[in-house]
C-alpha cells in the first residue's frame, strides 16, 4: 500500500520539503579547521579500501538523512532505552549498512582531535558521500558547508519521505516533487543504485510469489530471475542474503544501471517502473546512452539534496558525538 503523501507539519516548519537558503560556503572551515577536507579524504580512503561497500552505504545515509527533516545528521542518533524511537528505528532504515555509519564516526573522532567542537556531523555526512562517489568513479560535485546538527530525530517522521521498493511511479514522483525535485532529478538520484546491494527480502515477491498463478514478475529478464532465485534460495533463514543492484559493475559509479533497466535487469519494482513509465523512460534512455548526461543530472540533484532543510545558527548545534545530542551527555 502506498504511504501517505501528506508531510507532517513539523517537516514543513523545518523546511525539509524545500531547499534551504541558508548561507553556506565551500570554504566554511578554511580558518577554523583548515585540514578538514584532507582529514576526510584520508579517513574515507582507508575505509573504502578496507570495505568496498562503504561508498554505497555512506551515499544512502546521506540521502536518508536529508529526506527526513533535512540534512541535519538526525539519522545518526542512536536509540536509547526509555526514549522515543529515533529515525534509525524506522523499518526502512534498519538495513542501512554499518560501514556507512563507521566511516562517519571515524571522521568525527579524527576531526574532534584536530578541531574540537568545530565540524558538524551533517557536514561530515555530506563530504563523505561526495568523496566516496568520486572515489568509485562518479562525478565531483559542489558541497556547501556550514550545516548544524539538528535537535530532532523521530521514527514517526520517516514514513512518506523515503521511497519504498513497491511504490507506484505516481507516488514516487509526488514524493520527490514535494521536496522540490524535478522528474529528471528523481531518475538521476535513483541512479545511485549503480553501486551497492539490496537484501533479498526486498524483491523476493518478484521471483517467487508475484501473484496467484504467476511465480515471477514478467517484466524481469528470465535468466536474471533464475539467477536471483539461486542467490536468494535461503534468504528466510539467512536474512543477510543480498544481490548487487548492478550485477555488471557493482563497485563502479557509472551509467550501467540504466542500461540494465532497459534489459529487464531492474532489481526492485520501483527500478523497473522507471524504464516503463512514459514520464521516466525517456530519461532512462538518455542516461543509458550518455554517462555524461547522467553525471550532469546527478551532480545537480545532489547539490540540491545537500541544501534541504539545513539548520544554521541557534537552530542546530555541533555535536560532540554524532550518535547523541549534546544535551544527553
Amino acid at each position: 500500500m502506498d504511504a501517505p503523501l501528506l508531510l507532517p507539519v513539523l517537516l514543513l516548519l523545518l523546511s525539509a520539503s524545500s531547499f534551504a537558503t541558508a548561507k553556506l560556503s565551500e570554504n566554511y572551515y578554511a580558518k577554523t579547521c583548515p585540514d578538514f577536507l584532507n582529514i576526510m579524504q584520508d579517513v574515507v580512503f582507508e575505509k573504502q579500501r578496507d570495505q568496498q561497500a562503504t561508498a554505497a552505504a555512506a551515499l544512502r545515509i546521506f540521502f536518508h538523512d536529508c529526506m527526513v527533516t533535512g540534512c541535519d545528521a538526525s539519522i545518526l542518533i542512536a536509540p536509547m532505552e526509555g526514549k522515543p524511537k529515533v529515525e534509525k528505528d524506522a523499518d526502512i532504515n534498519e538495513a542501512l549498512s554499518g560501514d556507512g555509519f563507521d566511516v562517519i564516526i571515524r571522521a568525527k573522532m579524527e576531526l574532534e582531535m584536530k578541531c574540537p567542537g568545530t565540524v558538524s556531523c551533517a557536514d561530515i555526512i555530506a563530504v563523505a558521500a561526495r568523496t566516496l562517489v568520486k572515489m568509485v568513479g562518479g562525478p565531483y560535485y559542489k558541497v556547501l558547508l556550514g550545516r548544524k546538527d539538528g535537535f530532532v530525530s523521530q521514527a514517526s517522521l520517516v514514513e512518506g519521505n523515503l521511497a519504498r521498493s513497491n511504490f507506484s511511479m505516481d507516488t514516487m514522483i509526488k514524493m520527490f516533487e514535494a521536496k522540490g525535485y524535478t522528474i529528471e532529478d528523481m531518475v538521476a538520484l535513483v541512479g545511485a543504485h549503480t553501486i551497492g546491494f539490496t537484501h533479498c527480502k526486498e524483491f523476493a515477491n518478484r521471483i517467487w510469489d508475484y501473484k496467484p498463478g504467476v511465480q515471477t514478475d514478467p517484466t524481469l529478464n528470465p535468466k536474471y530471475a533464475k539467477a536471483l532465485r539461486r542467490l536468494c534460495a535461503n534468504y528466510t533463514t539467512n536474512p543477510g542474503k543480498a544481490a548487487f543492484n548492478d550485477p555488471f559493475s557493482a563497485g563502479t559509479f557509472d551509467n550501467q544501471y540504466y542500461k540494465n533497466l532497459l534489459n529487464g535487469l531492474g532489481l526492485m519494482t520501483s527500478d523497473t517502473l522507471l524504464a516503463m513509465d512514459h514520464r521516466t523512460r525517456p530519461i532512462v534512455v538518455k542516461f543509458a546512452k550518455s554517462q555524461k548526461a547522467f553525471f550532469a543530472a546527478f551532480t545537480s540533484a545532489m547539490e540540491k539534496t545537500g541544501q534541504i532543510g539545513v539548520k544554521t545558527g541557534k537552530n542546530g548545534e555541533v555535536r560532540d558525538r554524532c550518535d547523541r545530542f549534546n544535551l544527553e551527555e
